[in-house]
């Protein structure tokens, strides 16, 4: 009887103590804080610098780097409107960019249905290849492949006419942009249903069919975001593109950047703005398209 009335005080006594324990302490606080003040700090340290040359783009100042709020005004816009080099050098950059998605897509399309449905010796080492150019700086890419075009002799000589100038860059960018876009696509192929595949063929379906039909209306969600990234980091390309441009071929990042040497001026914080402004769009594009893909 004693025994039982033990064991029954230390069930009513246990869901209490259990209560207490999962009840947050001071230090639980604490640490809650501190990440948030962390997370606070971080997000302040990346893009506090973005706001701020967003905000003086609209300085009316002669000097870009002016700290010293001079009025509002748009005047800079209408410059960086105005200035043929840099049209001329966002122009190569669009060029570049859409060529690049067109061929980056089909590649990476390719290689995600290769990746995601057939087995093969040396799987592996295949994926890691792929992925090599993401987890390489891309300073030591840049630095192979203009090696790799001054051995083969792929030099591009001035005076060639436009878009053909532009063929080491597009091929720089193709090399480095296709494996995001295989990445973003192989995981929307995780989400299809083999059944439909097996189901298709049964019905007479050829391979081809199957592909067009059914496995690609899947895909789409996935070719829009690759394609979507795969402009987006052509587009801001600098360093690879600084390695692998000839000298009569300037591409808009590199033309701000020369701009930059020798002093920072309100058109280049508009144009730079135009560019990020560009940038934030695509990528919400693409996380738009990825996010309705993954939730159908």
């Amino acid at each position: 009887m004693a025994e039982t009335s033990l064991s029954r005080q230390a069930r009513a006594a246990s869901p209490a103590r259990k209560r207490r324990t999962d009840r947050p302490g001071p230090f639980d606080y604490a640490r809650k804080r501190w990440l948030q003040l962390v997370f606070l700090l971080a997000t302040i340290f990346l893009y506090a610098p973005i706001v701020v040359l967003i905000i003086f783009s609209f300085n009316d100042s002669r000097r870009g780097g002016n700290v010293i709020w001079r009025g509002f005004t748009t005047d800079y816009y209408v410059r960086a409107a105005q200035n043929s080099e840099l049209l001329e050098a966002f122009g190569n950059s669009m060029t570049i960019a859409v060529i690049s998605t067109l061929f980056s897509v089909i590649l990476g399309a390719l290689t995600a249905v290769v990746l995601w449905r057939f087995r093969f010796p040396l799987k592996p080492g295949f994926e890691g290849l792929v992925a090599l150019p993401i987890v390489v700086p891309e300073i030591c890419l840049g630095v192979a492949i203009a090696v790799f075009f001054s051995y083969f002799g792929l030099y591009i000589p001035p005076g060639t006419p436009w878009p053909f100038n532009l063929t080491n860059i597009i091929i720089a960018h193709i090399t480095f942009s296709f494996p995001f876009a295989a990445m973003v696509i192989r995981t929307r192929l995780q989400t299809f249903n083999r059944e439909m595949e097996e189901a298709a063929k049964d019905l007479g379906a050829s391979e081809f069919q199957v592909f067009r039909d059914i496995l690609l209306p899947h895909m789409k969600p996935g070719l829009i975001a690759g394609a979507l990234l795969a402009f987006t980091l052509s587009l801001d390309d600098f360093v690879i593109t600084f390695f692998t441009s000839g000298p009569d071929t300037v591409t808009f990042p590199v033309k701000v950047y020369s701009m930059v040497r020798f002093s920072v001026t309100p058109e280049i914080n508009a144009a730079s703005t135009v560019l990020i402004l560009i940038t934030l769009i695509l990528t919400a594009v693409a996380m738009r398209f990825q996010t309705f893909g993954d939730s159908r």
